[in-house]
């Protein structure tokens, strides 16, 4: 018995090291709510909308866990979304949160929901982007979703101001992810 748990473990972690996954901070970790309701997409996705949370930063997981919440609330409470809107949040502590995961969305339009999926930088970035320890943890949780399929291979990278009239992702992180692969001005 022992041996064959050791097997499945192993097995694992070789899979997350083939894929190059970050570890991913779920969201019974960080405290989630449970969502209002259950809105799939279809896999693998051709589009990634890069967003910013417009709040302060989180520079640890303990910090970041009760600004997720904050963030969950708003975005349910007073948004009256069904869940926090981003699939996946980027800590500054260089951790990535579980939104709502690689195949549900709502964190763009109702159009752009169904085809992509929301990374949301957690702070503003308006005058400065995230370090750079950031800005690699993000783009290994990228290539882990083309990995495992979730990402279509084609992918295209926008800014969330590419698709409708916000700041998003601030001008900084804006200026940053038009040097990564996939990064398209408008779709």
């Amino acid at each position: 018995m022992k041996l064959i748990v050791f097997v499945v473990l192993l097995c694992i972690v070789l899979i997350n090291a083939s894929f190059d996954c970050p570890k991913i901070i779920s969201r019974s970790r960080w405290g989630a709510r449970p969502p209002k309701q259950i809105q799939t997409i279809k896999i693998p996705v051709e589009y990634i909308i890069i967003h910013h949370t417009v709040t302060p930063t989180c520079l640890n997981e303990d910090e970041c866990s009760k600004r997720l919440i904050n963030i969950q609330n708003y975005h349910m409470d007073v948004k009256n979304y069904n869940d926090i809107s981003y699939s996946f949040m980027v800590g500054g502590d260089a951790q990535i949160y579980e939104g709502v995961g690689w195949n549900k969305g709502s964190h763009t339009t109702p159009e752009w929901d169904s085809k992509s999926i929301g990374i949301g930088f957690v702070g503003n970035f308006s005058v400065e982007a995230p370090k750079r320890d950031v800005l690699d943890v993000a783009q290994k949780l990228i290539r882990c979703g083309v990995a495992i399929g979730d990402i279509h291979e084609e992918y295209k990278l926008l800014g969330a101001r590419s698709l409708k009239p916000t700041e998003s992702p601030g001008d900084a992180l804006y200026k940053e992810i038009q040097d990564w692969k996939g990064f398209v001005r408008s779709p």
